[in-house]
Formats: structure tokens, sequence, C-alpha cells
């Protein structure tokens, strides 16, 4: 019974993030190491901090600039016991795991949505559609079935942060209602929700605070 619930909690977190990436149709180019198969390390950021140096006219003169990214300065995280610290860290991994993950889901989503609107009408975006689903079943199964279920129901909430808008919305509006509501039932039925929202300054504060550091280069 155990080994069958596994089983079915890795099913089901590979088919949640498949419908949570159903938007998109092109793979992110130049990536040479996928995130899901990089190694994490936690000293070292998963992010490249950046540098942007430019000019602006002053007076009359050219001045440069430089700009840096955010810098996030917060009170130390209170880990009074092996457990709060064990997942904390979890948490850290499983953000530098997805959330590049998440990021490439808002790019393509972008430019789905770009490219649908130079279609001439609804059939020929329903024919696109089809075959951007077929499409993303056959590039992202693989490469869910490497995130953890933990990850999987961090990665959904991570495109709510990224996209401003749920999983399930998205599916909605790609794939209209039909599919949206088969693919909510079959996640509801495992205990998950691709509904499922993002509350930076509620429950997920702290993911925030770790996205927010991982994403200017201190984590």
């Amino acid at each position: 019974m155990r080994n069958y619930q596994y089983i079915c909690r890795r099913m089901n977190t590979r088919t949640l993030l498949i419908t949570a990436l159903l938007a998109a149709s092109v793979h992110a180019a130049g990536q040479t190491v996928l995130p899901e198969e990089r190694e994490v390390k936690m000293d070292e950021p998963t992010f490249v901090p950046t540098l942007k140096v430019g000019k602006v006219l002053l007076d009359g003169d050219s001045v440069q600039f430089m700009e840096l990214n955010n810098i996030y300065v917060y009170p130390p995280v209170e880990l009074k016991t092996k457990r709060e610290r064990r997942k904390y860290n979890q948490l850290v991994n499983n953000v530098k795991k997805v959330l590049p993950i998440a990021k490439e889901a808002n790019t393509i989503i972008i430019e789905t949505y770009e490219y649908l609107q130079t279609l001439p009408n609804k059939k020929a975006k329903d024919e696109h559609m089809k075959l951007v689903e077929k499409d993303i079943k056959k590039k992202y199964t693989p490469r869910m079935k490497k995130l953890t279920y933990s990850q999987g129901k961090l990665l959904i909430k991570l495109i709510y942060r990224e996209c401003n808008s749920s999983s399930y919305n998205l599916i909605q509006a790609f794939l209209g209602p039909v599919k949206a509501g088969f693919y909510q039932a079959f996640a509801w039925a495992f205990g998950a929700s691709l509904k499922k929202g993002y509350d930076a300054e509620g429950v997920d504060r702290l993911t925030e605070r770790v996205v927010l550091m991982v994403e200017s280069g201190q984590l």
C-alpha cells in the first residue's frame, strides 16, 4: 500500500506540472543544463548577480552609472530545532531547483500568447494549441519526473507568483474550461490544486524571502 501511494504521488507531481506548463510551445533556448538536473549548492548563488552599466545626460554632461541587484537584509531565521533547520534547508533547496523553471514557464507563456495574437481566427488558434499540448507533454514529462512531490507543489505556487495567475486559469485561458476542469479534478483527487495561489505577505512569506534572496544572488 505504501509503494502504491508513493507511485501515485510521483504520478501526481508529473501530471500537475505538465498541466501547469501546457500554455507553452517552445523550449527555453540556450540551456545546456536543465534546472532540475543541476546540483544544488547551498553556499553558491543560483542566479548570477547582474551589473548594469549605462550613461545619462546631466546638465549637458554624460554621466556613467551602475545599477546593481536589489540586496535584501532580513533578521536571522529563528530555527530552534533540527527539524526546523531541515525544513528550512529543504525549502531553500526546492526554491533553487524550481524557481528557474517557473521563470522559464513565464517566458514561454508570454511568447506563446504573442504568437497566438498573430493567428487569423479561433480555428487556427485551437489547432495550434492542440499541437502545443502534445508537444509540452512530450518535452516536459521526462523533466517533471525528476522533481519530488513537494517541489511540484512549490512549482505550482511559483508559477502563480511569476505569471500572476494560477495554473488552472492559465490552462483555462489557453485550452478551455473543460480541460482545465479535468486537470483540476485529477489534481484534487491527489490532495493538490491547480488553483493554488501565492500569498507573499501571509502563509508564503518565508518562501518569498527565500525567493527574493535567490533571485538577487544572495543564496
